[in-house]
């Protein structure tokens, strides 16, 4: 009994040193470091603004005149409504029918164009490669007459495939570029011991390479389809019927000569931007795994 009452006052004399310890560690990390934390809350708050600014808006009515950072008096849910009136479902399902045809287009032309390039060190890849890499530099408006051009004589105009064309063809060189250096980050000799068993260059890329580019394939799916949702140059002057439109053109209809709808504009935005919200945070692990991964071994 008394050995035991001895070691209670030893026990908590060392649970209480542990706890300074502990404290002091805190004090000594927020005294060096707390200018990097007030700057991450200065960021987010920076961040922050538009968001709270266009959620704001978006429940004033187009005769509001009050101070962008003011809270409306009442909710005014018309916006919304008119959102959906307006055709905004529509442009939505003409969106995601884009992005999915472009996002699936690039990833499996990507790695696949990508496997030989990476492969097969000689003169004429290397050409190939570098030729990619200047149509990286080439800004899209520069040869969006000549596009148009085409679109038009080939009747592509207001239909899914031209914009999906032309999207693809922008975006390709980059979704192969991201590709080959990470197949050339992955080591030859897998390669060299599935063709001593037998494999042959397809089987190769379908059973050895291609597992393992789900990393990198997620950082194409992600700058792609972010992209692609984000587009509007292209769609500005293919898709010019209103029952084709992306999210980004009818949300460019809210403002015209006659009137600005600064409330419905903010409305259609927020509406427009829930299904990429949605889909982040359902698969977000996947989407953090797969740029991490890819970073490291990229």
């Amino acid at each position: 009994m008394d050995v035991n009452l001895r070691e209670e006052p030893k026990a908590e004399g060392q649970s209480s040193e542990i706890r300074h310890k502990r404290n002091s560690k805190l004090i000594s990390y927020w005294k060096v470091n707390w200018w990097k934390h007030l700057l991450q809350v200065a960021l987010c708050g920076l961040y922050a603004i538009p968001f709270y600014v266009i959620i704001v808006m978006s429940f004033k009515p187009i005769t509001d005149r009050s101070p962008r950072l003011s809270l409306p008096n009442t909710l005014y849910l018309e916006n919304y409504i008119g959102v959906f009136q307006n055709g905004m479902g529509r442009a939505i399902f003409n969106t995601v029918i884009v992005t999915i045809s472009v996002v699936l287009i690039e990833v499996v032309l990507g790695c696949m164009a990508a496997y030989p390039l990476a492969r097969h060190k000689c003169k004429k890849n290397t050409i190939i490669s570098n030729i990619f890499l200047g149509v990286m530099m080439i800004p899209g408006l520069s040869v969006l007459v000549g596009v148009y051009s085409l679109l038009a004589h080939i009747g592509g105009i207001n239909t899914y495939w031209g914009l999906v064309m032309v999207c693809v063809g922008f975006g390709l060189p980059t979704s192969i570029f991201l590709y080959q250096n990470f197949i050339s980050s992955i080591p030859k000799e897998l390669d060299e011991a599935a063709y001593i068993d037998g494999a042959g260059t397809f089987r190769t890329f379908w059973n050895i390479i291609l597992p393992q580019l789900k990393p990198v394939t997620v950082t194409v799916v992600i700058l792609t389809g972010v992209g692609i949702w984000n587009e509007y140059m292209s769609s500005l002057y293919i898709l010019q019927k209103s029952d084709m439109f992306t999210v980004t053109l009818k949300i460019n209809s809210y403002f015209s000569a006659a009137k600005q709808d600064f409330g419905g504009a903010a409305a259609a935005a927020i509406v427009g931007m829930l299904p990429v919200i949605i889909m982040y945070l359902f698969l977000q692990k996947y989407f953090i795994k797969g740029a991490v991964d890819s970073a490291v071994k990229g």
